[in-house]
């Protein structure tokens, strides 16, 4: 596994970086077959560090959580756990993934961008309709059944995820809803 452990703004040392690498080895060699990439970044967050890290696994799906805390350590550890948290949560369903889909998890690429916030507070009228755009970046949507993009959703912790349906190859979306189930957009080519 390729590991690529990294601080912004701060110097991480030897000591955490084998201790990182360490920690990570273990769980991702205890409940996930096979993983191709750990990413782990530290950053200083006014008196917190903050521990982020992502985990690529061969087929495809990706484990994403964060951790944070006073100390730089136990950030990680927050972190670790929440990765371990949900790779035994996963794992039976991880592995039965692993064995149907004989080949990786396909990728199609999207652009995605991040749109400036309206100024509640400002009685100014917006000059246009036209949204500011503050950034634009690449984004992978992967082709996957419901069943794994409910799974990828959760393992990412994010409360949507825009999915090719592999059935019938068109795109669809998954989101947490409020009152803690899932809600699965499918469209339809009505005519």
């Amino acid at each position: 596994m390729r590991y690529q452990i990294s601080g912004k703004h701060i110097d991480i040392g030897e000591s955490l970086t084998a201790h990182v690498k360490a920690e990570i080895g273990e769980v991702a060699a205890k409940y996930a077959e096979r993983p191709t990439e750990a990413n782990i970044t530290f950053s200083k967050d006014a008196h917190e560090f903050r521990c982020e890290s992502t985990i690529h696994l061969s087929t495809g799906l990706t484990v994403a959580a964060e951790g944070r805390s006073t100390e730089i350590y136990d950030s990680f550890e927050k972190c670790s756990n929440k990765i371990e948290k949900q790779l035994r949560r996963y794992k039976r369903r991880l592995k039965d993934h692993h064995k149907d889909r004989a080949t990786p998890v396909e990728v199609m690429g999207a652009s995605a961008y991040i749109l400036a916030s309206e100024d509640a507070e400002s009685s100014n009228e917006p000059e246009s309709l036209q949204p500011v755009i503050v950034a634009e970046m690449e984004m992978k949507i992967q082709s996957l059944s419901v069943g794994e993009a409910v799974m990828q959703m959760e393992l990412t912790d994010e409360p949507v995820l825009i999915f090719r349906n592999e059935g019938h190859k068109r795109l669809n979306v998954v989101y947490k809803r409020k009152d803690g189930n899932i809600g699965w957009i499918d469209p339809t080519n009505l005519k």
